[in-house]
């Protein structure tokens, strides 16, 4: 789809306050989450698939990149944003190669799996704050099924694979296991010799699995559940090609929600929709609602309405907690405190997003309390200040959403958005007053 280095390096960024309520129609790109997992459903698959709606952000260019590098064919066309890939039926075709995953989370263990359920030597390699996080759980599980790695105890990239295929049958995965440590083995399992059964003790972020599931099934493979932690993938089967559009990417709009909540007003995402989104972030919605506000799906996509004062509340945000941050930009404002709970995962994340999110708000003058999975955040009024976006796109957005209210907002790191939304600030500028 494109080069494999992406590099951000652009000068920091003041955020102008809204002179207005918004009343504005947004589009955002389209969704990472399912982007990364079609892409390599589709590759894996026999014939070939045409997407729509597709996301080129540095997250996806990487994974498509690395799935060229392991013999997949695709043809990108970012300004439509559409790809046609030519799935390889099976397994990587190619007896080894060198896989980079940058900083994308979703391609060190997505690939990870896949190139297990192939033949052949697979270095993996990623930038040093993916090096850090945890691999060991996934690892695990695929070297009891067959997959041997060198070095031999490896717990973090680099690594290499010295695949033989999966040799399926039963798992049991215990303490908390990560949705994309589940959904790697999940999309890999219909490549292996014979079925693969998994239980998992303690699931996170359980609607991405749901994600997984219902993208395997418009590629022909069916998951067959007991409850939501048991798992039956039959196997060997193969992979159909599809035609699919990808959704707006809803942990992408929920910064735009969260403008219309902050400023009192409205902000429609285009193309978005409640029914029948496989997308769990659409939740935030939910919580947007319990502080006040209105939401509306229609036609033309999901509607949120900003009340004349958002009202604080206790949140369990373990499901959706890509938008935690999103929250927590607009807690200040509310008219009393705001506590999010059971988000300790968050602290594994492109940053420790808990630590980084108190160092910025306690920076603006925001009170705030913290623990190993919970933040707590009191009404405030934010004084000027930088925010240290530590690398992280999540953190840079979501605190442009504050700036918007709070003069005197710098965003040191405005480059960072590029791994998952380009054009963020660019998008952002409908909403800020005049320069």
């Amino acid at each position: 789809m494109s080069e494999a280095e992406h590099t951000h390096a652009v000068a920091p960024r003041a955020i102008r306050p809204a002179s207005a309520a918004p009343d504005l129609t947004v589009i955002v790109p389209g969704s990472k989450s399912i982007t990364n997992r079609t892409l390599l459903l589709a590759a894996l698959a026999t014939g070939r698939s045409r997407l729509s709606g597709v996301l080129f952000a540095d997250d996806t260019i990487i994974f498509a990149d690395a799935l060229q590098a392991l013999g997949v064919r695709l043809e990108g066309d970012p300004a439509a944003a559409t790809c046609v890939v030519h799935g390889v039926g099976g397994p990587f075709p190619v007896a080894g190669a060198s896989v980079w995953c940058g900083e994308a989370g979703t391609a060190a263990r997505f690939l990870l799996a896949a190139c297990a359920a192939s033949h052949g030597r697979f270095r993996l390699d990623a930038q040093p704050r993916l090096r850090e996080r945890p691999l060991a759980g996934l690892l695990g599980a695929l070297r009891e099924l067959g997959a041997k790695t060198e070095p031999r105890g490896a717990e973090h990239l680099p690594l290499s694979v010295l695949a033989s295929g999966l040799r399926g049958g039963y798992l049991d995965l215990r303490g908390q296991t990560s949705s994309q440590f589940v959904s790697a083995l999940l999309m890999a399992a219909p490549l292996a010799r014979r079925p693969l059964e998994f239980g998992v003790e303690q699931l996170v972020s359980k609607p991405y699995v749901d994600m997984t599931c219902a993208l395997m099934q418009r590629f022909g493979i069916t998951v067959l559940r007991s409850g939501y932690r048991r798992f039956t993938v039959a196997a060997p089967r193969a992979y159909s090609a599809t035609d699919l559009a990808i959704e707006p990417d809803a942990s992408s709009a929920s910064y735009f929600f969260a403008a219309a909540a902050l400023l009192g007003g409205t902000t429609r995402v285009a193309g978005l929709r409640l029914e029948g989104t496989l997308q769990g972030d659409t939740r935030f919605l939910d919580v947007l609602e319990k502080m006040g506000c209105r939401v509306d799906d229609d036609a033309g996509g999901v509607v949120v309405h900003g009340p004349k004062q958002l009202a604080g509340l206790t949140v369990d945000m373990s499901d959706i907690s890509d938008t935690f941050m999103t929250l927590a930009a607009i807690a200040p404002f509310a008219d009393g405190p705001l506590t999010i709970e059971n988000i300790a995962n968050v602290r594994l994340k492109e940053s420790d997003r808990i630590g980084a999110v108190e160092e910025n708000l306690r920076r603006l003058g925001v009170k705030t309390e913290s623990g190993a999975d919970f933040l707590h955040i009191k009404p405030s009024t934010p004084r000027p200040g930088t925010i240290a976006a530590h690398n992280d796109h999540r953190i840079a957005m979501s605190f442009a959403v504050l700036g918007l209210r709070a003069p005197g907002i710098v965003i040191d790191d405005p480059g960072c958005v590029s791994k998952t939304f380009p054009d963020f600030f660019e998008r952002l500028a409908a909403f800020e007053g005049p320069a």
